[in-house]
């Protein structure tokens, strides 16, 4: 039997989540007993659960999910998807979502792709975060006039001795950035 192209007119939001997501089809068995935002050390600064942007997918609100910052929010620690009954690869919806809301242009409208790139510009150069660093050049280029904010919180970590003014960098950096180099020819990350 021949198989016809799919009319991508036709595709909806869910579709595309799906496609993009191995394993994407469970988000279909989504029962929102919400076991992930419940286990989710993150929720309280997300502006959806991940059952609500399930919900949200499912109702076609492509705009609205894609602008949520529920999946720059997501740390990874797959605590959601260990503890879902239905078995739905939940931080892995969440990367997809991140690179949907990417290639929609509609990243630009939360702080996470900036903070993302200067967090991973820290790690190529030194290999690992570097709490001051990562703050002050977040908030010089992103959000200058809230840097005056975290002045307190900053003297405050630096007298406690919990952040540093300078940089280490790690032993062997270059088999780290060989790694890091590898992976972005991989990935097509430039």
């Amino acid at each position: 039997m021949l198989m016809m192209p799919t009319d991508r007119r036709n595709t909806t939001f869910l579709d595309e989540v799906i496609a993009e997501t191995p394993g994407g089809e469970q988000i279909a068995h989504c029962m929102q007993c919400g076991s992930c935002g419940g286990s989710c050390p993150n929720a309280a600064d997300m502006d959806h659960t991940p059952r609500t942007l399930f919900a949200l997918i499912k109702a076609g609100q492509r705009q609205e999910v894609l602008s949520s910052n529920t999946f720059w929010n997501c740390v990874s620690c797959y605590s959601c998807t260990a503890r879902c009954p239905q078995n739905i690869p939940i931080t892995e919806i969440m990367y997809a979502l991140k690179r949907i809301s990417l290639r929609a242009g509609l990243a630009a409208e939360t702080d996470a792709p900036a903070l993302a790139r200067t967090f991973t510009g820290l790690v190529d150069k030194y290999g690992r975060s570097f709490e001051f660093g990562l703050a002050s050049r977040y908030y010089l280029f992103n959000k200058p006039l809230s840097m005056l904010k975290m002045g307190p919180l900053g003297l405050s970590m630096f007298t406690k001795g919990r952040m540093s003014l300078v940089p280490t960098k790690i032993r062997q950096l270059d088999q780290l950035q060989t790694i890091i180099k590898k992976a972005k020819e991989l990935g097509g990350a430039s």
